[in-house]
Order: structure tokens, then sequence, then C-alpha cells
């Protein structure tokens, strides 16, 4: 085995390790307390205990699967997005991406809740994809005029304020008590997870991932630049609109159940590159996908757990540990420049 294979299969090895404590820790921990037995026993239904089954199964196992599928889907929406623009920084929540998702998916609810109409997974991942794609439309507009990178970042940035401004306005004013209780959401939470929301997700990601791992070719020829692409039988147009498309889906999806999320698809991506030394696509996509889920799975645990029974945010942790390693990451890139 040579060098670079082993580092491949110590870093997912420690990745995965990282993500059944992470699991396992999340089962556990809470305000009723249960042992490794007790959620062993509990899995292969040898508890009887009703409480400890209803918390572990209608609770806390959905939200961990959630975390997990979400944490991978936001992290890999990051990659696409720093390989479309080339730029490390780029990401679904800087951009605004997020925020446009947050929008739709907050008028859809607000809308059907104020008439009695309860939403559907699917709805709202729509609703989501729908906002997402619109966000990226000005994106990309604004990028047709301006050459710098970080006017473009500035104005996804801004994009984003406008967009979380109107959502907390309509969340703020509705009356009904279903409605208010979505702030929870529009701030960022893996709580509220059913299990058939976790089967939605797991289709929608799944398509999603397969989709990203079958475009890792010509996203490694994208990487050395446009024209060695061209050079290699490369449809440039069309693989930019498969990349936008995959990217709005995997943030949209992520948005629609948990809210936005900051930090996750700038920071993990860069953590990932780090770890395992290279940025081939086909290797750095699905350690993508198990850096988000990782990532995500500890930043939850610290959002339940640090001032329980109170619950923090999941975007107050992730932007707590997250936003030290963008700052680096853009120190260490000036320092190069120099």
């Amino acid at each position: 085995m040579n060098g670079e294979r082993r580092r491949y299969v110590l870093a997912f090895g420690l990745l995965a390790v990282l993500l059944a404590a992470l699991a396992a820790w999340n089962l556990n921990a809470g305000t009723l307390s249960l042992s490794v037995s007790q959620v062993a026993a509990i899995l292969m239904g040898q508890d009887t205990n009703e409480t400890a089954y209803r918390v572990l199964w209608d609770l806390r196992l959905p939200r961990v699967l959630g975390a997990v599928l979400l944490g991978g889907a936001l992290s890999v929406s990051g990659f696409l997005l720093q390989t479309f623009f080339n730029n490390p920084i780029a990401s679904p929540f800087v951009l605004g991406i997020s925020s446009g998702a947050k929008l739709t998916v907050a008028l859809t609810m607000i809308f059907l809740l104020s008439r009695g109409v309860a939403s559907s997974s699917w709805l709202l991942i729509g609703a989501a994809f729908v906002g997402a794609m619109a966000a990226m439309a000005l994106v990309l507009a604004v990028s047709q005029k301006v050459r710098r990178m970080s006017v473009l970042i500035l104005c996804g940035i801004m994009v984003g304020y406008i967009c979380s401004a109107v959502t907390d306005f309509a969340v703020t004013f509705a009356e009904d008590a279903n409605i208010v209780n979505l702030h929870n959401w529009s701030v960022g939470s893996f709580s509220g997870l059913t299990w058939r929301n976790v089967g939605t997700i797991a289709i929608t990601v799944g398509v999603g991932l397969v989709w990203a791992l079958f475009l890792s070719k010509p996203m490694g020829a994208y990487q050395m630049g446009e024209s060695y692409a061209q050079s290699v039988g490369v449809s440039i147009r069309r693989f930019r609109v498969e990349l936008i498309l995959l990217s709005s889906l995997l943030s949209a999806c992520v948005t629609a159940f948990a809210g936005p999320i900051s930090f996750v698809g700038i920071a993990v991506p860069h953590l990932v590159r780090s770890l395992l030394g290279t940025a081939k696509p086909i290797v750095v996509l699905p350690g993508c996908f198990l850096g988000g889920a990782v990532f995500c799975l500890f930043c939850d645990l610290i959002a339940r757990t640090a001032f329980a029974p109170v619950e923090m945010s999941i975007s107050t942790v992730t932007a707590l540990f997250g936003a030290p390693v963008v700052i680096y990451m853009m120190v260490r890139r000036q320092s190069r420049a120099m």
C-alpha cells in the first residue's frame, strides 16, 4: 500500500470511528440518560421500558440520522459550490442560497398552516429548491457583472440578510401558535425530525450524493481549468448546470428540515481536504459527507446538552467551531499570496 492510499484509509477510518462514537453518544446523552447497554437492548427489542423506547426511537434516533444525512449533504453542497466558483469561501450560507430557501419554505408553511393544511416533506423540499434556485440565479447574475470574488461574496451575504429579514418579519408577526413555533426552525435545529422526514431526506441526499460521484471525473477536469476540461470532452455549460442544480438541491433539503446552518459548507470541505491531503473529487466527496456528518453530530450534541434543558440553535454552535477554521483558512491563504 503506497503512502497516499494509506493516508486515505487512515483518514476515512478516523472519520468512521468518530461518526460511530458521536452517534452512540448522541443516543445516550440527554435529559433521560441511557447507558450503552440500554440503547443496545432497546434497539434489539429486549428492553420493555416504554418511556426509554419512545425517547430513543421517536426522538433521538431520527435526530441522529437526520444530523448525519443533512450534515453530510451541506458539506458536499459547499464543496460543489467551491469547485464551481473556484473559491474556498463559497458555501450555501455565505452566498445567500440557504437564506433564499429558508424564505420560500417559511412563506409556504405560514400560508398552509394559516389555512389548517399540513405541509408534506416533498412540498417543503420543492419550496426550498425554488428559493435556493432563485438566490443562486441572483448570485450568478451578479457574477456576470463583477469579476472580483470578494464583491460576489459580499453580494451573497447581503442577499442572505435580506431574505432572513423578510423571513423573521413573517414569522414574528404570525398569529397562529404553530406558526410562531417556526422560530426554532428559522434559526437552525435538528429537533422535531420524524421517521417520515428521515426517509425523504435519505432519498434526496442519496440521489444527490450518487449524482455528485458521477460528476467527480468532470469535476476533477474542471479543477484544472475550463480549457483543459473542454479538451478532455467536458461540456462546460451542461456541467455547470448540473453543479448548480445539485448544490441547490442538497442545500434546499437541509434548509427544508433543519433551517439555515452556518459554516459547515465552508469549514468541513477545507478540513477534509487537509486531512486527506488531496482535492480529488472522487476522494473528497465521500470524505466531505462523513466530515459533515461528524461535525454536525458533534455540534448538535453540544447544542442539546451544554445548557440542558435549554437547547441552543445548531447554527450558534457550528459558527463557534466553524468560524475559527474559516479565519485560519483566509489568513493562511493571504500569507501564501504575499
